[in-house]
Formats: C-alpha cells, structure tokens, sequence
C-alpha cells in the first residue's frame, strides 16, 4: 500500500496536500490552516455547488442535504486536526452538534486559541 505513504500526503515544502487536508483527520493544522481550509474554502465550495445544484433546478432540501453530505468528511478532517494542535481528542469535534453553542464554541476554540506549543501526541507542530 504505497500509496498510504507519509511523504505522498507532503506537498514539496512539507505542508499537507489538498488530499490529505480534506480526507485525513490525522496530524495537526494551525489556525491560519484552519480558517482558509475550514472555513473559507468550505464555505466557498458549499456556496458554489448550491449556485450550481439551484441553477440545475434541483429542490432546495435535496441540494442542502447532498452539498451537506459530500463536504461532512473534509469538515470533519479539518476541526480533527485543529483539535489535536490543542492537544485535544478529535472526538471534541461532537462538540458542534450542541444547538447554537456548539459551533460558536468551535470557531472560537479553534480559531482564536493558539496551539500547544511544541510536539504533542499528535505530531509535531504545523508548519508556520
């Protein structure tokens, strides 16, 4: 299995590739990552495959639950890896299905708070 290979997921200056950004919750991301990552380039592709699915006519609640279900795992990927630079279970990701405070929660713990400093559990630190 070559292609599970630790080096394959580096792009040339040692930061994660697209591919293991969005598909592997393991290894830790900084905060600059996880805004551009996270939130911008999820929150563009959610509003661009909506754009298309209306333009396709599809019905609003299939689009949403569809857009939904395709970009769960690369969210889910992204709040991991944030969690563990906080020295943190991936598991806290469950902390946004709490209505309401759960996401607010998640953006400001993951966004504002600075990492551990140094290696931890999960890996050395991401690279600045």
């Amino acid at each position: 299995m070559d292609w599970l290979h630790e080096d394959r997921w580096l792009d040339g200056d040692g930061n994660p590739s697209p591919a293991r950004m969005y598909l592997d919750p393991r290894g830790r991301i900084s905060r600059r990552s996880f805004w551009l990552y996270g939130v911008l380039a999820l929150t563009g592709l959610t509003l661009l495959a909506r754009a298309l699915l209306d333009i396709a006519r599809w019905n609003t609640a299939e689009a949403e639950a569809l857009v939904n279900l395709v970009l769960l795992w690369p969210a889910i990927a992204i709040s991991a890896k944030r969690w563990h630079d906080r020295d943190k279970s991936a598991w806290w990701v469950l902390v946004a299905l709490v209505p309401v405070v759960g996401v607010l929660w998640m953006l400001i713990d993951n966004g504002c708070r600075r990492g551990s400093l140094g290696a931890n559990r999960f890996g050395p630190p991401p690279a600045a």
